[in-house]
């Protein structure tokens, strides 16, 4: 069961970060130069991946697992009531859904306003591909290394977050456009609610807590996230204002 919910987390986390840096990789590259671009993504691939590899030994050889829960828990709790608070403002009205394709527009406004270099290094492509790819991907491998150490799976974690890359890579690929047909917002809302019942999870577990049915105590703080969190969209969607009827005029006494 653990299995199964590390996997799905991962890989729904992952492939909303992806989604956002591919369509910052695609602007950049349709609008100046692809070899530029495409060298910023392995850089910045190459910088995660070591980065990951260094954090997630120095995690797994030097941090007792109780305090590793108890303060990743307590970061992924409260990660995920940001993704839930504004998911939620979406889903009431209260805040405008992410856009993709607008986000694509400006980046390539942005892209356009710059001399485009024919030949050598455009090192304009290259710092925003590598600034993109790098900020998107760090919060992927904060979520692999975090979720893989504490369930003491981080190749399991590695593979989900694998999984959705491939995925997302590959339709930006075929289609050469950004994924605006995903339900990015309703991803955020699951991720959030994922993050969210892991980090109280196994906060819980750091603080000594015994969860009644071991593994099966995430589907019940899970439902108890969701209806809670639908609770609140429910709670702060705007109300029709009604307009109060127009008293009735009575005659004056002295008309």
């Amino acid at each position: 069961m653990k299995e199964v919910f590390l996997f799905l987390s991962v890989g729904l986390a992952s492939a909303v970060e992806f989604v956002e840096a591919l369509t910052i990789v695609l602007a950049v590259g349709l609008t100046r130069q692809w070899r530029s671009t495409l060298i910023g993504v392995a850089a910045a691939a190459a910088a995660l991946g070591v980065g990951v590899a260094i954090f997630g030994a120095a995690l797994v050889a030097f941090v007792p697992i109780d305090a590793l829960r108890l303060v990743v828990g307590g970061f992924l709790l409260v990660f995920g009531l940001q993704w839930v608070r504004k998911a939620v403002l979406r889903a009431a009205g209260r805040k405008a859904p992410h856009d993709e394709d607008k986000i694509f527009a400006r980046e390539r406004e942005e892209a356009a306003q710059h001399a485009v270099v024919a030949q050598g290094m455009d090192w304009y492509a290259f710092t925003v591909s590598f600034k993109g790819v790098f900020l998107e991907g760090a919060e992927v491998a904060f979520i692999v290394v975090t979720f893989g150490t504490n369930a003491k799976n981080i190749p399991l974690a590695a593979l989900g977050a694998l999984v959705a890359a491939v995925l997302v890579i590959g339709a930006g690929v075929l289609l050469h456009r950004p994924l605006s047909a995903v339900p990015e917002n309703t991803l955020k809302f699951a991720v959030g609610l994922m993050l969210t019942t892991f980090g109280a999870f196994w906060a819980g577990e750091g603080l000594g807590v015994s969860w009644p049915g071991e593994d099966l105590a995430i589907l019940g703080l899970l439902a108890i996230f969701v209806a809670a969190s639908w609770f609140a969209v429910w709670a702060v969607r705007p109300r029709p204002v009604k307009t109060p009827a127009p008293a009735q005029l009575r005659p004056h006494p002295g008309d």
